[in-house]
């Protein structure tokens, strides 16, 4: 009984925070005073109090109020009470630890299973996955484990990034690195371009946004997901 949005970024270019998903967002958090924030990913290296209030001014433009998990002395009892739980992008490595850190991933798990609307985006995204293998994040921390909460089964690449035709970058593409994965790895991977989100309703994952989503299967050839397209892997 899943309720969730699975978003590849917050900030699409050109356009302030959320701004492109709002409309979504307030039919998906439709009667809810209150959105529990997770802002443990820290983009930039900012405070929780600074995060909270960027999420805080995004979500006033549709009368919803924002709480920062760290604001309360017991989170464990927070996620299981939450109205709604919204986990922001970052870094996904120093998230994770975080959750083990405060030990929420089991009370977060159970809480999206009940049906409790949750908004993901980029490492927020990341971490409702088998595993955080496939984030495009430096490990500047070392959590306990990169297995995470296994909403569906397989991992998100978020911002994927197609090669770009003529480019004298040396470095390995995104598709490269997948690749990379998959000799050691059978969990599929959803490459998720910016502007574009996952829908899921119970056990029904939609692509919603502008772009197609390219999906790797191990030893098979990627291929290339439709927009509007029930998600079946």
């Amino acid at each position: 009984m899943k309720k969730m949005i699975i978003a590849s970024t917050s900030t699409v270019f050109g356009s302030g925070y959320l701004n492109y998903l709002l409309p979504v967002l307030q039919v998906h958090f439709k009667n809810v005073n209150t959105v529990t924030f997770i802002p443990y990913a820290m983009p930039g290296g900012i405070s929780y109090d600074a995060y909270t209030g960027i999420v805080a001014q995004a979500f006033s433009k549709i009368n919803i109020n924002v709480k920062g998990i760290h604001e309360y002395e017991n989170p464990k009892e927070v996620i299981l009470n939450a109205e709604a739980i919204f986990t922001g992008g970052g870094n996904t490595f120093e998230l994770v630890n975080q959750l083990y850190k405060h030990d929420l991933l089991n009370n977060l798990k159970l809480t999206l299973e009940r049906g409790v609307p949750y908004l993901g985006t980029s490492a927020g995204s990341n971490i409702c996955g088998v595993d955080i293998k496939n984030t495009n994040d430096m490990p500047i921390v070392y959590p306990p484990s990169f297995k995470t909460l296994g909403c569906f089964s397989f991992n998100i690449n978020a911002h994927y990034l197609d090669p770009e035709k003529g480019s004298k970058h040396m470095g390995e593409s995104r598709e490269t690195r997948i690749k990379e994965f998959h000799v050691f790895n059978e969990t599929p991977v959803l490459g998720l371009r910016e502007g574009s989100w996952l829908s899921i309703e119970n056990n029904k994952i939609i692509l919603q946004g502008e772009h197609t989503a390219r999906l790797f299967l191990q030893n098979q050839n990627p291929v290339e997901l439709q927009t509007g397209i029930e998600v079946i892997i």
